[in-house]
């Protein structure tokens, strides 16, 4: 039976086969595994908090992105959240300023970070590819590569755990990056699947959607890869 003639899987079923590619999560990367066993040292550390800054200032362009290609208004009002969340609004500084905050803790200077000159070539191109994919697909497809959050919360619940033993020269300040992303986090999945179990819902378009998440888990390993050849 081809892909094209196979039943579509259940709303519950198609959620279990989207939440079973956490196996291929950058948690399980060889660089971040060491991260967390406390064995890295503080160029490793700041060349990847310099690094994944350059994803997070894409991020809002990311969602700045679906919100022009997506005609609903109803989700715009709550997608332009992820936005604020990253840039900020009134007295909230959001997620790029607390991880600058990050930046400052393990011994980066901000102006280091905005200039970007320390991230590898590897990087801004996996991260240029994510942006330019969500320019480009449909809205639903853009939405469903935002799924990778499902499994966030763990990677940074790992990290409040594990580095204030193994990296005590960190200011613990500098780790509320984390600690506001396990909740905002878990309220843009709720938003993900309800779009995604909502639209995909053929065989064809389901397993559409697993290799769009696919591609953005790819995306994040891609991106450890060239951090862990720039800081062996």
């Amino acid at each position: 039976m081809t892909t094209a003639t196979m039943s579509p899987w259940s709303r519950d079923e198609f959620e279990a086969q989207l939440r079973s590619r956490g196996a291929g999560y950058h948690i399980h990367h060889p660089f971040n595994v060491k991260m967390n066993d406390g064995l890295l040292g503080p160029e490793q550390i700041r060349g990847w908090v310099a690094n994944r800054f350059y994803y997070q200032v894409n991020i809002p362009q990311k969602d700045g992105a679906i919100l022009a290609n997506c005609p609903d208004r109803a989700t715009r009002r709550r997608w332009v959240r992820r936005i604020l969340d990253h840039d900020g609004w009134g007295g909230n500084e959001g997620g790029i300023e607390a991880w600058v905050r990050l930046g400052e803790a393990v011994g980066l200077k901000r102006e280091a970070l905005w200039s970007q000159r320390h991230v590898v070539p590897g990087v801004r191109f996996a991260v240029d590819a994510y942006v330019n994919f969500a320019r480009q697909v449909p809205w639903q497809e853009a939405v469903c590569s935002s799924l990778t959050e499902m499994f966030a919360p763990k990677i940074h619940k790992d990290r409040l755990a594990t580095w204030p033993t193994h990296y005590p020269w960190i200011d613990p300040d500098g780790l509320q990056y984390f600690r506001s992303r396990i909740s905002l986090a878990e309220r843009d999945v709720e938003h993900g699947l309800e779009v995604t179990l909502g639209h995909f819902t053929t065989q064809v378009q389901q397993q559409r959607a697993l290799d769009i998440l696919q591609f953005k888990l790819d995306i994040l390993w891609a991106m450890l890869d060239a951090i862990e050849k720039a800081y062996p």
